[in-house]
């Protein structure tokens, strides 16, 4: 958890374990509300404590009363809501070749959404400034350009003002960038001055111009409410820290701080995650319980693994390299540089056409998976699944089905579903890295 001053509500009180538990039944509760006596009772906490957060709440633009209902004696009692308007998050999914953004609401529904094509081999400099403008005109489209927004956009200083306001990490999270101070300078350019071993700096990057990079853009911090921006690509990848590691295809990334580089670019906190993990983060907050694998089949392969109800990331952050466990010898060449990987078999499945035999390779990843793991349920998401998705369901749910009646037993094969959220799925699991954690989800 990063600390730091923030405009509109105190930020620190909303990081407390019991604001997040009152705030998670306000949300939970939905536009019918919840009472007082009602939230006392669900967190444990006594009716005093209950009442100074709500008030306080209140006070921030967060909860407002939804009526009242009546009680078995004396007065009504008065039911409060979450506000959904009163904060927003940005969710971005950088693929290989396309770049997708939403913009979602406290409740987590999306009220904005940008699509535009990206090449995740461009250079680091054409990427950070996709997403920039991505999420620019995304806000400034959705919520309408604000008095501190227009002032930032003019190149003059904004308030953070607002429900939320400006903090300098995100509620709950080790892993997102502090919000640069005012008036810090980049660090400069090349590698001097940079401890041995460290990872590249954003001037690092060789496909950037000459010059220095451009100021942080004033109009997201001017935004009231505006908690930051998620980013979920394919991985591997270090979460903690926001760098990223030889993204599959695009060995050139390797050592590069994205997180930084883009909270320094928009001046808000910044989370990074696999996509996959953003995905599996997305579905455990809607509501997804137990222990289940997502699996995504979309210009790469990979796992999202949530066990006993939170994400699953492992002690370097890197589980879920579901696409690069080789289940063919001497199998063909993967772009990870081992041969006979899931991934290349499935894709090369799919590239000849070969619906049937792509479900059927992507089965048996997912019943190694439940053989391993013992999950509950496989769901399954993508562009590649969701142009096909009764071929996939029904072929990885063939193999499993054939994998339990091998097993025997009573319980049957693990099941398999199409994820819901579709093609946004990975979008709107990034915007929940920086939701989840204000409402104590952080890991669902």
């Amino acid at each position: 958890m990063r600390g730091g001053a923030a405009g509109g509500a105190n930020l620190l009180a909303l990081r407390s374990h019991n604001t997040a538990l009152v705030l998670d039944l306000l949300r939970t509760a939905g536009a019918g509300g919840i009472s007082r006596l009602e939230l006392a009772e669900r967190t444990g906490l006594t009716p005093q404590a209950v009442s100074k957060i709500t008030a306080r709440l209140r006070e921030d633009g967060l909860a407002a009363e939804a009526g009242r209902r009546a009680s078995t004696g004396g007065k009504p009692r008065t039911v409060l809501r979450l506000v959904p308007e009163a904060g927003h998050a940005l969710g971005v999914h950088l693929d290989r070749d396309e770049l997708r953004a939403v913009l979602v609401d406290l409740d987590g529904a999306v009220v904005g959404e940008r699509r535009a094509a990206l090449d995740l081999g461009a250079g680091a400099e054409a990427v950070v400034e996709g997403v920039a403008r991505a999420a620019r005109e995304l806000v400034a489209d959705t919520l309408g350009p604000s008095e501190g927004a227009v002032r930032a956009l003019g190149g003059a200083p904004g308030p953070a003002d607002g429900a939320l306001g400006r903090s300098g990490g995100v509620p709950g999270r080790t892993g997102g960038a502090p919000v640069p101070s005012e008036g810090a300078s980049p660090s400069p350019g090349g590698t001097a001055g940079r401890s041995e071993g460290a990872p590249p700096s954003p001037d690092d990057d060789p496909h950037r111009p000459d010059g220095p990079p451009p100021p942080p853009d004033r109009a997201f911090a001017a935004v009231p409410g505006f908690l930051g921006l998620g980013v979920a690509l394919p991985g591997p990848l270090d979460h903690v820290r926001g760098v990223l590691h030889r993204v599959t295809g695009f060995p050139e990334w390797d050592g590069f701080p994205l997180r930084d580089a883009l909270a320094r670019r928009l001046g808000v906190p910044v989370v990074v995650d696999k996509d996959t993990n953003a995905a599996a983060l997305g579905l455990a907050v809607g509501g997804e319980g137990g222990s289940f694998a997502y699996l995504h089949l979309g210009t790469g392969l990979g796992a999202g693994l949530v066990i006993g109800g939170g994400v699953h990331r492992g002690a370097r952050t890197g589980a879920g390299e579901f696409g690069h466990q080789v289940i063919q010898l001497d199998g063909p060449p993967c772009t990870c540089g081992a041969r006979g990987c899931i991934e290349a078999l499935c894709l090369g499945a799919v590239a000849r056409g070969d619906l049937a035999e792509a479900a059927r390779v992507l089965g048996a990843g997912a019943a190694n998976l439940a053989g391993l793991l013992d999950i509950d349920l496989v769901l399954l998401g993508g562009r590649t699944v969701a142009a096909a998705p009764e071929a996939f369901v029904h072929g990885v749910g063939a193999v499993l089905d054939a994998r339990a009646r091998r097993e025997g037993g009573q319980d049957g094969a693990v099941p398999v579903r199409l994820a819901p959220g579709g093609t946004r799925g990975v979008a709107e699991g990034a915007a929940q890295l920086l939701l989840a954690p204000l409402f104590g989800r952080g890991d669902a």
